[in-house]
């Protein structure tokens, strides 16, 4: 091509990149990848998410003649991106499995007319016979294969209809390939290349390095309460939660919303409408926060997640690149927190139990690298390039946990050289594990075949864990003295690096791990510590009671009428510093807050403010359990008049548990009117000796209110009655 018609091309796309997508300028390698397909070569893009991989195909779809294939695995990124290029004025379709038999038909026909520019297509619609069929009658410009990882059966979503694509375009004719990802491993790269027979293609990487991405793992323990103090400093943002399984979902997604935030669950278990209602909802701000499984997300074009979280450890660090990539695709700040626990992976290995021999394999060591990401003390930034083929020279990317609060160093030049060493005296062809054992003088039949417990490095650092010595091997990858063997998966060599550094070695400083326990409470259904715990502040808690106490003269009313000891207990514990938070605790519930809250509140307020205290707001996370049907029945039969004993009868308990929950639903704080069924079964007489009782009581123990004389004509049951009476009128 003349440098002339090169400028007259260029001149083209940047007016065509104004004119219908209102961008004056490309970003990164996007012209060059354009001029690339528009000449007619096979092209391998890896660009990471939010960097504009979409628009390398859909602008060349709009100059070339003819019909642009896009190869999409899934439905939600194909309607987010047809609906996109429609409002754009572009006649863009897809054929996948959710067309009606009429829909498809016209697809086809605007197809064979000429009239659609761009064609979205399942893997498994691609595959199909009649459609095959059809896409040999149209005038196929080039097809792109998007999430090519796809291909790979180490990319993290391995899907084999992918492996039948280039069968397929080679029954279509001659035609141009444009392959793009956003995580490939130099291992998956060639996988890709190999499979779609297009070793000849240009590659065009732009850096895998996201700079407004803020990288953090925690260990997975209380991780409820976690998330919720996570997340309340992203309140009305947009966010994405990932989990493993659909159950994790609706659980998790619940518990946010029972804790004031605007979440919505995705999973395929759920009904097409309702997924795509929660998709839109997302997209369109209805809702702030998705939970999901990994099902969500891929091309979903929102610009402003403001952070992403795994709840769960994702299976393996290409997924978890992909799915953190979605937070600050508008190049603003973007929080990425990842839970990591033992436990996740022990599931996650456990899930592979029915695989073949080598597709186990392959998972456990994406499993090994995930968790040497998670427990590993160096810069979050330089694994996750380094896992891409890509260095990072920076020290200190202050964006990470790791080097925001780095862990402690030591001097590691001789243990370096004793990994380098193992690695060159067993021939360079044994991956960690192995390397681990030899060092530390293992022997076992596997060591002894190779006569590796005759090399002069068996045994050289027993005084070293075995944890130690993995940590080491993984931190001499990172500093690049060792390097992965591409073609032999796990198998780690020596390096130019590491062989110089055994000629002439120097200081090397390493880290050391985290250490995250085996053991513990991962999550807990409800984080408030049991009323009877002893844990609480006893300074404060005599302060509550000198409060309760004054209140109680001033109303002429027994102080366990306000608050009683256990939920007194309960604030000197939380220390709640708002209405909502006093709601929470047991036995109190809004009707008493807005009764006697105001001067408790502020008692617990000004004793956090001199105190410097975490507040309740930041601790405290309120149970997802829904409310008792039974409560709410209870409550409405009651304001029916309904008589007591048909109330038990009819939700088949006794009369004793019915008063129990009767019980329960007053000392929550709610106003309940028994006065129709007392006025059955108590004269006014005895009603007014019992409330009198219940006025001037140090307790409202039923078992006390028993023993005393005066009241040994009564029942328990009456007793109780006249209680349920007392507190409604006095406490609620």
């Amino acid at each position: 091509m003349s440098e002339n018609m090169l400028v007259q091309e260029k001149d083209i796309l940047k007016n065509k990149l104004k004119e219908v997508f209102g961008y004056s300028q490309f970003r990164g390698n996007q012209e060059a990848i354009i001029c690339n397909i528009l000449d007619k070569k096979n092209t391998f893009v890896i660009m990471p998410t939010g960097a504009g991989k979409s628009l390398c195909y859909q602008l060349p779809a709009l100059i070339t003649d003819g019909l642009a294939i896009v190869i999409s695995p899934l439905i939600a990124l194909m309607k987010n991106q047809v609906d996109q290029m429609n409002a754009l004025g572009i006649n863009a379709q897809f054929l996948n499995s959710t067309l009606t038999k009429s829909e498809m038909n016209r697809v086809k026909r605007e197809g064979l007319e000429g009239s659609i520019e761009l064609l979205y297509v399942a893997p498994e619609s691609l595959t199909k016979e009649e459609n095959i069929e059809f896409l040999k009658q149209t005038n196929i410009s080039f097809v792109a294969v998007d999430e090519a990882h796809c291909i790979s059966e180490w990319g993290h979503d391995f899907r084999p209809e992918y492996r039948r694509i280039k069968e397929i375009i080679g029954q279509l004719g001659d035609l141009p390939i444009i392959a793009l990802t956003a995580t490939a491993t130099p291992k998956v790269q060639l996988d890709i290349q190999k499979n779609l027979n297009m070793e000849d293609a240009h590659i065009f990487m732009s850096s895998f390095n996201r700079t407004n991405l803020f990288y953090e793992v925690r260990q997975k323990k209380h991780a409820k309460k976690q998330l919720i103090q996570f997340m309340k400093a992203f309140q009305g943002k947009g966010g994405i939660v990932y989990c493993l399984s659909r159950k994790k979902v609706e659980e998790i997604a619940e518990l946010l919303r029972v804790n004031g935030f605007n979440a919505a669950p995705y999973h395929a278990g759920l009904e097409a409408s309702v997924r795509e209602k929660n998709q839109d909802d997302f997209l369109n701000e209805d809702v702030d926060i998705i939970v999901a499984t990994i099902a969500f997300g891929m091309g979903i074009d929102k610009p402003d997640v403001r952070f992403v979280v795994h709840y769960d450890v994702p299976k393996s660090l290409e997924g978890y690149y992909q799915e953190t990539g979605r937070a600050g695709r508008d190049g603003l700040e973007g929080r990425c927190l990842m839970f990591y626990s033992h436990n996740d992976i022990n599931k996650l290995e456990k899930f592979n139990k029915d695989k073949s021999v080598q597709e186990r394999e392959n998972t456990r060591v994406l499993l090994q690298e995930m968790s040497y990401y998670a427990e590993s003390p160096v810069c979050r930034r330089k694994q996750l390039l380094h896992y891409f083929g890509e260095e990072f020279t920076v020290e200190n990317c202050d964006g990470c946990d790791n080097c925001v609060h780095p862990k402690e160093q030591f001097e590691g030049k001789e243990l370096v050289a004793t990994a380098i060493l193992a690695c060159l005296q067993t021939n360079q062809r044994f991956g960690l594990n192995h390397l681990v054992q030899v060092i530390r003088g293992v022997k076992n039949d596997y060591v002894s075949s190779y006569q590796h417990d005759e090399l002069e490095i068996f045994g050289k650092g027993l005084d070293e864990s075995e944890d130690m010595w993995k940590s080491v091997i993984r931190q001499a990858l990172i500093h690049e003295y060792l390097e992965k063997d591409i073609d032999n998966v796990g198998v780690l060599k020596v390096s130019e690096k590491g062989k110089d550094f055994l000629g002439a070695p120097h200081s090397v400083m390493l880290s050391k791990d985290h250490e995250y326990e085996s053991a513990g409470d991962e999550e807990e259904d409800s984080e408030r510590p049991p009323a009877n715990a002893k844990a609480y502040d006893e300074k404060l808690f005599g302060m509550l009671k000198s409060l309760r106490k004054k209140i109680a003269h001033d109303k002429n009313i027994p102080p366990y009428v306000i608050f009683q000891d256990p939920s007194l207990e309960e604030m000197a514990t939380t220390y709640p510093t708002t209405e909502q938070d006093l709601a929470q605790i047991n036995g109190v519930g809004l009707g008493k807050v807005k009764k006697f809250g105001k001067e408790f509140l502020q008692l617990i307020i000004d004793y956090v403010d001199e105190h410097d205290i975490v507040p309740a707001s930041e601790v405290v996370v309120k149970s997802s359990v829904n409310k008792s049907k039974m409560k709410i029945f209870i409550i409405q039969q009651i304001d029916r008049k309904i008589d007591l004993d048909e109330i038990a009868e009819s939700k088949g308990i006794g009369f004793d548990q019915l008063l129990d929950e009767i019980e329960h639903i007053i000392y929550s704080g709610t106003k309940l009117n028994l006065d129709y069924y007392i006025d059955e079964v108590l004269d006014d007489e005895k009603q007014e000796d019992l409330y009198e009782y219940f006025l001037n009581a140090e307790t409202d123990s039923i078992q006390t209110a028993l023993e005393d004389e005066d009241n040994e004509d009564y029942s328990e049951e009456e007793i109780r009655l006249m209680r349920i009476k007392f507190m409604s009128e006095y406490a609620n």
